[in-house]
């Protein structure tokens, strides 16, 4: 007669909130290049990782970071910054002769509209191929940041200053988001 419990405990990475196994499994299973988007407090990065015989290998990566050395002056995890990053990770996934992916989302839900998608929606316009349904992708307007400028545009003096403050310290206004990312965006083509 068997004793103990009958719970499992699950795996550490789970416990965490880290890992979703079965999905991973699902992903693993494919063999394919993966589109990986994260994003944290203040960074998006996006990476195209390749299942080796040692675990992950990181082929290609794309962080926030390289935005700033191309001169951008926004946020760093807003949806354009998300989009570019996707769009820098694209490029340099077709100079490494990578044309298709599988997007890896992690544990971050799978909401229309959110940032993983714009993220996504740069790798496919860089001329990555990533299967994806056409409804999760986000509009010019929100990519642009051409809603950002909208509000700004809305606000009075005072509440422009204390909303967009970093954005004024690093010198952009934000009725110029729009402008500013089509520049950093021929920045990206012109370097990668």
């Amino acid at each position: 007669m068997a004793q103990g419990s009958r719970y499992k405990v699950p795996f550490k990475r789970r416990r965490e909130g880290k890992t979703d196994y079965a999905t991973r499994i699902k992903l693993i299973d494919l063999d394919k290049y993966r589109l990986v988007v994260r994003i944290s407090n203040g960074n998006v990065i996006a990476q195209i990782v390749f299942i080796g015989s040692d675990g992950d290998e990181t082929v290609i990566s794309a962080h926030t970071k390289e935005l700033q050395k191309l001169g951008w002056l926004g946020g760093t995890k807003n949806t354009s910054a998300t989009y570019l990053t996707g769009y820098i990770c694209g490029k340099k996934a077709l100079n490494a002769g990578i044309t298709e992916a599988i997007l890896d989302i992690g544990l971050k839900q799978p909401i229309k509209g959110s940032r993983v998608f714009a993220a996504l929606n740069g790798a496919i316009d860089a001329g990555l191929n990533v299967p994806h349904s056409e409804s999760i992708l986000l509009d010019d307007y929100r990519i642009s940041g051409k809603h950002i400028s909208d509000y700004a545009e809305s606000l009075g003096e005072d509440d422009l200053k204390k909303k967009f403050s970093k954005y004024l310290e690093r010198g952009l206004k934000p009725t110029d988001l729009p402008k500013h990312f089509n520049e950093i965006k021929s920045r990206i083509d012109e370097e990668f």
